[in-house]
């Protein structure tokens, strides 16, 4: 899926949208101080850091299957728990922590069933968790100008928007499924402007993420057709991309 890059590549591609999108995640997930927090999916840690300035330190832990976001996390946190770990596998007991979360993560579940299922595991009986997935099925994800630019030349791509999570109701029908109870169902939105096109456009040529490994895979010329089809979408500098996300939290 495009992840094993470095937290700096990573950060410039996707952590200009996750780290506001954080601070409205957290809110609506009702994080508050003297709660033990966990972060699925950490990544290098652009949630767990709004967690800690929440809940405070030594209360907060992380676990991403990546090593190097791990250690990224670790140098920039070092008060946060962090595992390298799966969310089908956590490293932690049962009934640990008063929140588990995972922001843009439960899509990239090689599980998702099963993730979510630990998730509830770690848990404590009437904790909460929550889980966010940008709206890219609705067309209105932060990665929308890049798929739509990419399709004016690709047809046939798919993109993002069948994975899980991604459209209306899906977040709440696997938490349904999961056994979480007082399931509801929220929207998210963040928006960054851009001064220039290149500024937007760079961190797609690192390879992260499908975006970014779709990219990598297309030949020189269609690479360049594709970055004329996203630039004539988005029209003159500066603009404005939204990103929406669908959120569900339930109770343990």
């Amino acid at each position: 899926m495009g992840f094993a890059v470095s937290a700096e590549a990573y950060d410039r591609f996707m952590g200009r949208f996750s780290t506001p999108l954080a601070d409205a995640f957290a809110d609506w997930a009702g994080i508050g101080p003297g709660m033990r927090v966990l972060d699925v999916g950490s990544g290098p840690g652009a949630l767990a850091a709004v967690l800690v300035d929440r809940v405070g330190s030594g209360t907060v832990a992380a676990a991403d299957p990546m090593p190097d976001f791990v250690d990224a996390l670790r140098r920039r946190l070092p008060t946060v728990s962090a595992e390298v770990a799966p969310a089908e596998d956590l490293p932690f007991d049962d009934d640990t922590f008063d929140s588990a979360l995972a922001n843009l993560v439960v899509s990239f579940m090689a599980d998702p069933r099963v993730g979510v299922a630990e998730m509830i595991r770690v848990t404590r009986p009437g904790g909460t968790v929550a889980a966010t997935v940008w709206q890219h099925a609705d067309g209105v994800g932060p990665l929308t100008p890049f798929w739509r630019g990419v399709r004016d030349v690709v047809p046939e791509a798919t993109g993002e928007n069948t994975m899980i999570g991604t459209a209306r109701g899906q977040l709440v029908t696997l938490f349904d499924e999961c056994g979480l109870s007082d399931v509801r169902e929220g929207a998210l939105e963040v928006s960054l402007e851009f001064g220039d096109f290149e500024s937007w456009w760079e961190p797609f040529t690192h390879g992260v993420g499908p975006a970014g490994e779709f990219y990598a895979a297309q030949p020189e010329e269609r690479r360049e057709r594709i970055r004329a089809a996203c630039a004539g979408r988005l029209g003159h500098a500066p603009f404005t991309v939204v990103g929406q996300a669908w959120c569900a939290r339930g109770t343990v």
